[in-house]
């Protein structure tokens, strides 16, 4: 038996200036062959379970292209054109097939194609045959549209954010793939989109963990393979954006229409629940400020470099200097040029420095400041958060700067913070810091659960605030709630 693996992922936030190209892709992964199998194997990623699930399984795993760029704008036409023709001749060249895994994203969008994965899915579907099974793993922020549906054979997606179970996804992709080649399984696939666009929303908390509890007990179904709450990606201004639940039942399309229409109607009921009012950077460090059990997380929602922001805001770092906190660290801005002019100076320096707040105003002005330079790295580590343990981090040329009582590390590549071991590179341990300071929505949720006292989440202007009424919206499909009131007239 053999099955093709390989990915074609990006997260495309069109509200973004930073136009994504090939040199984004090659920074992140541009891998073929082999040297997928290298990079992913052991790695608790999609494609690192596809990988150990086959060997398990004694399935022949053929790689053949994968590449990964981190969120950021809509990708350019000749990158699109580029990178879909390198994943469909790679499968061309592999030879007689059996079946096709893939991880997606599901949010991708290029210039003049609104839904990459489902032009993805049916230039695949043209270029093999018909009974040969396309399984796709995508990310829960995926814009589930209806050609996604028709092309593929089964859409599969995660149930955690953070996602720490993508390793799982790509387990359950290579096994519903094997049992549709071998016949014990035949798919009937539903799902049902809601007129409804939620900010990012953590699966730790209700309301999603509750959503997430309906969705497996219809999985106790002995005929319900699978149910999955897509979140959508409120970031792409795109006609099907938003919520939806995909349901996979073994024979039986009456029973996944019906599970998809329940769950969906039951989310609308409590759709209210996804809209919680989050402090401002200034309260949440006037609230730490008056605390004595630390160390307390404060995320910087609103520029989340996993959402496609710069990941150089200045209003969370801002107020952390201003409060002056002893012991306070951040961890991590984007500035390139700060981090080259520490590594410049040397450690044990001081530089007159003006610190993020370089790609836009939206997300801050620039820290005009003086800061002692205590350490210099590459920024490079293994993640060993729950979440894609033992993926590689490159993060660039990187400094610890010390200002007042707040040690900031600066960094040359742009991305949201996962765990502690940026903190640890820099000499930083963050169990015993008072203040820690980051950017990310939730993904760091699953190094820092179990480190914080406690986590305040803080939102200012961004590309990924979770106010969504500051965005001008023009092509997503109206009404849509909450900027409309929205009244369902009858099952979705």
């Amino acid at each position: 038996m053999r099955i093709a693996i390989g990915q074609l992922v990006h997260e495309t936030n069109t509200f973004s200036s930073v136009k994504t190209t090939i040199d984004l892709f090659k920074l992140w992964e541009w891998e073929y062959g082999s040297h997928i199998i290298q990079k992913h194997k052991g790695v608790k990623d999609y494609l690192g379970g596809m990988i150990d699930r086959g060997i398990e399984l004694n399935v022949e795993i053929v790689p053949t292209f994968a590449t990964f760029a981190n969120p950021s704008g809509t990708i350019s036409k000749e990158t699109y054109k580029t990178v879909k023709d390198e994943l469909l001749s790679s499968i061309k060249a592999a030879g007689q097939l059996d079946g096709i895994c893939l991880y997606l994203h599901g949010a991708g969008v290029a210039e003049g194609i609104d839904d990459i994965e489902g032009d993805l899915l049916s230039a695949l579907r043209n270029l093999v045959d018909d009974d040969i099974p396309i399984v796709v793993a995508l990310d829960l922020h995926a814009n589930i549209t209806q050609t996604m549906v028709e092309k593929a054979d089964a859409l599969l997606g995660n149930i955690d954010y953070p996602h720490t179970d993508s390793y799982e996804r790509g387990v359950e992709a290579i096994d519903l793939t094997v049992g549709i080649i071998s016949g014990e399984v035949k798919v009937n696939m539903a799902f049902s989109k809601l007129p409804l666009l939620i900010p990012t929303s953590t699966s730790y908390h209700s309301p999603v963990k509750e959503i997430n509890d309906w969705c497996q007990e219809w999985e106790n179904h002995p005929e319900v393979l699978d149910c999955t709450l897509f979140h959508g990606f409120p970031y792409s201004d795109i006609p099907e954006a938003g919520l939806s639940v995909v349901t996979i039942t073994n024979q039986n399309a009456r029973l996944a229409r019906e599970v998809c229409e329940t769950v969906a109607n039951q989310v609308w009921e409590i759709k209210e629940r996804f809209f919680p009012v989050l402090p401002s950077p200034r309260e949440a460090m006037e609230y730490a400020a008056g605390k004595v059990d630390y160390p307390i997380i404060i995320n910087e929602a609103s520029d989340n470099p996993g959402a496609g922001t710069p990941g150089d805001g200045t209003y969370l770092l801002e107020e952390m200097i201003k409060s002056n906190i002893p012991n306070s660290c951040f961890g991590f801005i984007y500035d390139p040029e700060v981090a080259e002019q520490a590594h410049s100076a040397g450690i044990g320096t001081k530089i007159e420095i003006e610190l993020g707040g370089k790609t836009d105003r939206l997300h801050g002005k620039p820290i005009m400041i003086s800061a002692y330079v205590k350490c210099l790295t590459d920024g490079s580590f293994l993640l060993s958060s729950p979440m894609w343990t033992g993926k590689e981090m490159h993060l660039g040329r990187s400094a610890r700067l010390q200002v007042g009582n707040v040690n900031i590390i600066v960094c040359s590549v742009s991305s949201q913070t996962f765990d502690e071991q940026v903190f640890l590179l820099h000499g930083i341990d963050v169990r015993k810091a008072s203040v820690v300071g980051l950017k990310s929505s939730h993904h760091f949720r699953a190094a820092y659960e179990s480190i914080a006292k406690e986590i305040i989440s803080v939102d200012s202007p961004g590309l990924s605030t979770r106010n969504l009424s500051s965005f001008k919206y023009n092509k997503i499909t109206r009404p849509i709630y909450p900027f409309d009131p929205v009244v369902l007239k009858q099952k979705v």
